[in-house]
């Protein structure tokens, strides 16, 4: 660097020093008095001018071009010159004639110390450097030595490195395959714990772990199809047939257990454990082995529900209560309500049961499969209930009874219709059979009492009103309405009932009325059957299905349809009471007048004349009654009641 520098610096000295030599011998001779005289740049040119005698000196003269050389010179613009004189002013430091004499040997000096300093530096370099190559020398020997030691292993292991590769290659082929047959064995094989699961013992327990590897057999049973579509087909055939054989074995399995559990289920309260439910649920891919589960779970609670029924009507509840359904023997009403309430109750326990059973069963048929099931559970219980109500029925408890026992027999007919659905259960069988033999006995003993009111026909009673026969059998079709009534039979089939039961009673006592009237006058004909009209009527009005009998009887007791009642016979007899009303006296009784006391005998004429304007307005209202239908009513009565009475008083 210093070197540099001084290589810099010298030439610029020399300038320097040539310039400053010329400035110096200016100013020495002019000091020295000599000829030339040291003046300003811009009038050099004048005092040559001048000395030269006035005449300007040629413009080649070298002195004049190198003093408007140096004057033009622009030191701010010379980057060189200033470089230089930087450097001169470092050791440049007096400027006097010595000092500018020996200008130039000092830089020359300056320069030659500064070469030998740098001379010095690069040889400190240079053996630098050379060290460097030395060792660089040696790298390069060794590695060159490590390199001929390389190519002879290298040719000495040739044969070791491609075996080791043919190695390398065949291990990564074994690998891959071993990936694809571990792939291929847990796609297409069970585990040993899934075949000692699916192969347990046949009294072992069946865990929800069974189930999961029976659905991975049949998992693989479907997938080994993929197999049959490849070249695999002789493995995918082994695979199939394997796993066919072990679907059938751990079904078997599943079976055998289903049905150890099924005959356990024999107590009232049936508790289906989930495992259960996932059995029958599994088992419906075998449609034989699910029909025989399910038998077997009938037979089970068939004679559980039979058992139980036996003991609720003997024994009762636990602990006495319930009693004992036989206690209320002595109650025909209640011993069948019972009988029937239990019988609905444990259908729709066995129901739930069923369901519970196979809830997760999807096959189509379930609901017929539930209640053929039902059928047969309480297939059981049908004779000694059918024995106990044929007993209640054959011993006629009457009729009012054997109506209600029919409806109740009639209502849970409908009621257990309803869970075990419209099939043709031997239980529905039983209920309908007793139903109808209530229903038959109910109207055998209703034909029996109107049959025995033909037999010996009742006078009517003094006062023209309903007989007592009359008024027993009003009552008795009025108690087996009024259970009618209060009976949860559908409403269609109540309707059918009651039709049957007002033609068995209402027809009877019609014709018994008018026998028993048929040896009455004509007007006391007419107001006994009116009477019994309007009793059967009334009993009829309380109750519902009845308008078309109430029509029938209005149109029976119309008064102008019967016989002496029409409007002629009423005009007739109207003229005839037009005569008492003109002379009432000359009805008087001749005994009157051996009366002696006076007050007696007006009191008499005074009643008798109040039972006449009583029965009058009787006739008034019934004729203008338009249910008598009586044409133009005014022609034929042409005084009213308070006229007649006014007449008489």
């Amino acid at each position: 660097m210093r070197s540099a520098c001084a290589a810099a610096v010298v030439p610029a000295s020399g300038r320097v020093g040539r310039a400053a030599t010329g400035v110096g011998k200016r100013r020495a001779m002019a000091e020295g008095g000599g000829e030339v005289v040291a003046v300003p740049a811009s009038g050099a040119s004048n005092g040559l001018s001048n000395g030269a005698g006035g005449t300007s000196a040629p413009t080649n003269n070298p002195l004049s071009r190198k003093l408007h050389k140096i004057l033009e010179t622009r030191l701010d613009n010379d980057k060189e010159m200033l470089d230089a004189l930087k450097a001169l002013s470092t050791f440049f430091v007096e400027n006097s004639l010595r000092t500018r004499r020996n200008l130039r040997g000092d830089i020359e000096r300056r320069s030659l110390a500064i070469n030998e300093e740098f001379v010095g530096i690069f040889k400190e370099v240079k053996e630098e450097l050379e060290s460097i190559n030395e060792d660089v020398q040696a790298m390069s020997n060794c590695c060159q030595d490590m390199t001929n030691r390389l190519q002879a292993a290298k040719e000495q292991t040739q044969d070791l490195i491609v075996k080791t590769t043919k190695l390398q290659s065949e291990s990564l082929r074994l690998e891959i395959r071993a990936q694809v047959a571990d792939a291929f064995l847990s796609k297409f094989q069970l585990t040993s714990d899934e075949m000692s699961l699916l192969r347990g013992t046949r009294e072992g327990p069946i865990t929800e772990d069974f189930f999961k590897a029976l659905g991975r057999v049949k998992q693989i049973h479907n997938d080994v199809k993929v197999l049959l579509r490849t070249n695999q087909q002789t493995a995918g055939l082994e695979i199939m047939e394997q796993m066919a054989l072990l679907q059938e074995t751990s079904y078997e399995r599943l079976y055998r257990w289903a049905q150890s559990e099924c005959r356990t289920l024999t107590q009232e309260s049936c508790d289906i454990s989930p495992v259960l439910t996932q059995a029958m649920e599994a088992l419906q891919d075998r449609p034989v082995l699910y029909k025989y589960t399910l038998d077997e779970f009938g037979t089970a609670r068939r004679s559980t529900v039979v058992r139980g029924f036996i003991d609720a009507l003997t024994r009762g509840g636990p602990g006495g209560t319930p009693r004992p359904i036989e206690m209320h023997s002595h109650d025909p009403l209640r011993y069948v309500g019972d009988m029937l309430a239990w019988l609905h109750q444990a259908t729709a326990s066995e129901k739930e049961h069923l369901e519970a059973l196979l809830k997760h069963v999807t096959t189509q048929g379930v609901e017929e499969s539930i209640q053929e099931v039902v059928g047969h559970i309480t297939e059981g219980v049908c004779r000694p209930l059918k024995v106990r109500i044929e007993q209640v029925i054959v011993a006629e408890p009457g009729a009012v009874l054997l109506y209600k026992i029919s409806n109740l027999l009639k209502f849970y007919h409908h009621t257990i219709s309803g869970i075990v659905g419209n099939s043709a259960t031997t239980l529905l069988t039983t209920i309908e059979e007793m139903h109808l033999l209530s229903k038959k006995i109910f109207f055998n003993s209703l034909s029996l009492h109107t049959s025995k009111l033909m037999d010996k026909v009742e006078l009517p009673p003094p006062d023209l009103g309903p007989s007592s026969a009359l008024n027993q059998t009003l009552m008795l079709l009025r108690e087996v309405l009024a259970s009618h009534d209060s009976s949860v039979v559908p409403l269609d089939a109540r309707q059918a009932d009651f039709v049957q039961v007002l033609s068995c009673v209402l027809d009877p006592l019609l014709q018994m009325c008018t026998v028993s009237a048929s040896n009455l006058g004509t007007a006391d004909m007419a107001t006994f059957m009116v009477n019994s009209l309007h009793m059967m009527k009334t009993t009829l009005a309380l109750f519902e299905f009845t308008d078309r009998r109430l029509e029938m009887l209005q149109f029976q007791g119309a008064l102008a349809n019967m016989p002496n009642l029409d409007s002629v016979a009423l005009k007739a007899a109207m003229v005839q009471f037009d005569r008492y009303l003109s002379a009432p006296d000359n009805l008087l009784m001749p005994q009157l007048n051996f009366l002696l006391s006076a007050t007696v005998k007006e009191q008499i004429v005074r009643q008798s004349t109040e039972l006449v304007c009583r029965a009058y307005g009787e006739v008034y209202a019934a004729v203008m009654d338009p249910v008598n239908e009586y044409k133009d009513p005014e022609s034929i009565l042409h005084r009213s009641p308070q006229q007649v009475q006014t007449l008489l008083s």
